[in-house]
Formats: structure tokens, C-alpha cells, sequence
């Protein structure tokens, strides 16, 4: 059967999944991922700190909360081998239900914690925070690949990396959905509602998203990669075991590859509203910190770009759509040039994007609204393709394994550090955020190197490709 067949004809008297259903299905999960991310990543500016942290200086204070922001990047290797393991072993449909709820639970519980604040909960609500973080990221480990997988595994031929465009733009969907939420509130609410429970709406609402998902999912049917699988008896014992046995090049590769991918994506929102978003001058710290009652000290502050902030959520709004866009344009760039050839070219881009990094975000808002729109654009294109090139690299009964375990362990050396290590570099600049762009250099560097060894895999089987 040919995998233009895995979408029009019925298998085994079922019917086949369409095009509609593995568009949907494959986008959702991703959708809800990075919605809960930037639900996340802007509470842990806007209030966490506050909340959580309440006696620590505004600095460490926001570090911690960053910090517990990634811990789910701790917990995203694991949940790739847990969720890979039942994905190879049991199918991609029910693990990607399970990947869901598990997600979906653990982010709408966030949104009923109460604060450090709270009588009784001064350890308890921190604590709470963390364990959930971890759920979020134990779930996050399995969602990607197993939406990845659903888009490229049931694609036409030649079409794998234009469908594997579809869960890529799960990323700017939620980004967009999360932003405007944020404006809106930020718009209605006073900054007291606001802390009190308007942070709440977001991880509530996500159960909205996710139940809608779930509803979707539980329509699939296997690929027919999955299937051969089955039929071939070559369903791995154990995944993991098989993956570094015999595939561990491929889960290097991978992770390097993804490298880049993660530390422009974390830098370009996380850290750039933490940084657009600071005080620009000691004078205004120091009103902003009396209005809040806490003390200022003069020794650790650092300049930001002392941008409003609900017009640096409409510049986020806006740089996320050429996200969008170039997301959908490499799709097609990457299948008539091929995958390396393709993101060869933009990461050699990301480099130059680094290196004139404190030329956009430094000077001023005009500036800073460039370096956004240059920067998502750069991460569309090297975003889109990757749902195609990891699972590529493995085989069919690793697959779900390998390309989970190469996309989560990119993100614990490129995006749980990244905010962190962002933050510290413009401490040591002193506001100048030339070294954070030197940072994404390096990180581009390591991403071409990665490239360069790698063998293209536009044409390498995939649905017969099954290993011994």
C-alpha cells in the first residue's frame, strides 16, 4: 500500500484517517503545548515571581520562577522514553490520548493553585508548581513526536515535509491565541485582578482545547507504518534499548540539529519580554519597586528596554504571525531543496541573526519590533521542517522513540537554559544584550556542524523502513 493510500482507502475494515482528521489531530496537541508555554513563560514574568517567590528580590525572584520553568524541560527526556516506549510498543494513537490528558490535567491544575501567600501553603504552593511543571513536561516529552509521526506517517508521497508543517503550526496558533488573551486581559483587568485571578484564565481555559483534542483522537486510526510493524513482527521489546543500540548517531544528530531551533525560540519570546518589558532607567526601578513596597537595590539593576507592557504583547502578536507564515513556506522549500540543503541555509541565517543581535535589541522599540519580526520569520523556517527530519532519521519501530528522545534532549541543553543563561548575559553586559546574541551564535554553529554530518533524508524509505 502506498502511503497515498494511508489517507483515501480503508484498511483492515477501517477507515482511513483523512486529511482533516490527521491536520486537526496533529495540530492540537501542539497547540495546547505552546499555549501552555507562553501562559506559562509570561506568568512566571508577570506574576509568578510574586506570587510563589514572594520574599526574594525582584531578580531572584524571577529566577526562580524561570527556574521551575525548566524543570519541565528536565522532564521531557523522560517522558519521551515513557510515552516513546508505549507509542512503539502499543500504537501512536493511544499514547497520543494519553500524552494529551496527562497535559491537560496537570495544566489546568496550575490555574487552581493558590499563592505562597495563602495560610499553610508557603512551601506547599511552590512545591505544587514544580510537581505540575514536571507533569506538563513529562507529557510535553510525547506530544510533539507522536503528533509529528501522526502527520508525516499518514502523508502522500513527497508531501512529508509540507504535513509536517501541520503540528509545527500548533506553535504560532497558541502563541497567537495566548497573546491576544493576554492583551485582552491586560486591557480589562486592573494589575490587582490581574494577580488576584485574571493569570488564572489561560490554564483554565486550556481544558477547552484539550477536550476537543481528546474528542478528535480518539477518531484515529494506526498509520500504516505502525501497521507493517505489527504485520512484520518487528515491534521492538524494548525501544529505548533498540534506539541506542543501534540508532544513537541518528539520536545525536537529532538533538543537535534541534539545537539551534531551541535556543532562538526561547530567546526570541521568554527572554525578550522579560528584557523589552524592564525598566530602562534606575529612576523608574526605583518607583516601580517603591509602588510595589519592596526595597531597591541600586547594585543589581540592570536596563531593559522599558517597553510597555501590553505593547510588547502586540509586537510579540505580530512577530508571531511572519512565525506563522514562514512555518507554512518551508514546508514546501524543504521537499523541492531537501531538508539539509534547506535548513543549512537558514541556520547560517540564525548565525548572522546572533551576531547583529544587540544592533535590533538595544536601541529602541522601532529596533526591537525588526529583531522580532526577523527572528520569528528565522524560526518559522527552521522550525517547519523539523517534524519531517527527525522522524526520517529512525525507523519505523523506533521512530517514536528516537525522534522523541532527539527533540526532548534539545531541549534540556537548548531551551531549559536558555532564559536562564539569556538573563545572566545581560546582567554581565550590564543591558547590553550583545553576549545573549553571541550565545545563538555558538548554538547555530553547533546546529550547521550537526547538518553537515548528517545525510539528507528527503529520499530515505520511511514506510518500509523497519529495522531488525
Amino acid at each position: 500500500m502506498s502511503s497515498t493510500s494511508a489517507v483515501t482507502e480503508p484498511s483492515a475494515g477501517q477507515a482511513a484517517n483523512t486529511k482533516g482528521r490527521v491536520i486537526f489531530s496533529s495540530l492540537i496537541g501542539t497547540t495546547i503545548e505552546f499555549f501552555d508555554f507562553y501562559a506559562y513563560a509570561t506568568a512566571s514574568v508577570l506574576v509568578f515571581p510574586k506570587l510563589f517567590f514572594p520574599n526574594a528580590s525582584d531578580i531572584n525572584a524571577i529566577l526562580s520562577s524561570f527556574a521551575i520553568f525548566g524543570v519541565a524541560f528536565i522532564a521531557r527526556p523522560v517522558g519521551s522514553i515513557l510515552f516513546g516506549h508505549f507509542g512503539d510498543k502499543l500504537g501512536r494513537k493511544g499514547t497520543l490520548v494519553a500524552s494529551l490528558l496527562t497535559m491537560g490535567v496537570a495544566t489546568f491544575l496550575i490555574g487552581l493553585l493558590p499563592p505562597a501567600t495563602t495560610p499553610g501553603w508557603m512551601v506547599l504552593a511552590p512545591l505544587a508548581l514544580v510537581i505540575l511543571r514536571f507533569l506538563q513536561g513529562l507529557a510535553l516529552g510525547g506530544e510533539w513526536s507522536g503528533a509529528a509521526l501522526l502527520a508525516t506517517e499518514n502523508a502522500p508521497e513527497g508531501k512529508r515535509a509540507v504535513w509536517g508543517t501541520f503540528p509545527q503550526l500548533g506553535a504560532p496558533i497558541g502563541f497567537i491565541v495566548a497573546n491576544v488573551m493576554y492583551v485582552v486581559m491586560n486591557g480589562f483587568l486592573t494589575p490587582a485582578q490581574f494577580e488576584a485571578w485574571g493569570w488564572r484564565i489561560p490554564f483554565l481555559f486550556s481544558i477547552i482545547m484539550v477536550a476537543i483534542g481528546l474528542y478528535v483522537r480518539l477518531k484515529l486510526v494506526e498509520s500504516t507504518s505502525f501497521k507493517k510493524v505489527i504485520d512484520e513482527e518487528k515491534v521492538a521489546k524494548v525501544p529505548l534499548a533498540a534506539t541506542f543500540k543501534h540508532h544513537w548517531r541518528a539520536v545525536v544528530a537529532g538533538t543537535f540539529i534541534m539545537l539551534a531551533t531551541y535556543v532562538l525560540f526561547y530567546l526570541t519570546t521568554s527572554f525578550t519580554l522579560t528584557y523589552g518589558t524592564a525598566p530602562a532607567s534606575p529612576e523608574v526601578a526605583r518607583a516601580a519597586a517603591q509602588k510595589a513596597g519592596k526595597a531597591f537595590d541600586a547594585a543589581s539593576f540592570v536596563p531593559g528596554l522599558g517597553i510597555d507592557r501590553g505593547l510588547f504583547l502586540w509586537m510579540l502578536i505580530i512577530g508571531v504571525v511572519f512565525f506563522g507564515v514562514f512555518t507554512v513556506l518551508s514546508g514546501p522549500l524543504a521537499e523541492k531543496y531537501g531538508r539539509r540543503k534547506f535548513l543549512l541555509w537558514v541556520t547560517g541565517l540564525i548565525f548572522v541573526f546572533g551576531l547583529t543581535w544587540g544592533l535590533m535589541f538595544g536601541p529602541g522599540t522601532g529596533a526591537a519590533m525588526v529583531g522580532l519580526i526577523v527572528g520569528f520569520a528565522l524560526m518559522g523556517a527552521t522550525f517547519g521542517p523539523m517534524a519531517a527530519i527527525l522522524p526520517e532519521l529512525f525507523p519505523a519501530n523506533v521512530r517514536y522513540t528516537g525522534s522523541a528522545i532527539a527533540y526532548n534532549l534539545s531541549s534540556v541543553i537548548g531551551a531549559a537554559p536558555a532564559s536562564f543563561v539569556a538573563i545572566a548575559l545581560w546582567q554581565f553586559g550590564k543591558g547590553n544584550t550583545v553576549w545573549v546574541g553571541v550565545y545563538l551564535a555558538v548554538a547555530a554553529v553547533l546546529t550547521f556542524v550537526a547538518l553537515l554530518l548528517t545525510k539528507e533524508t528527503r529520499d530515505a524509505k520511511f514506510e518500509d523502513n523497519v529495522s531488525a
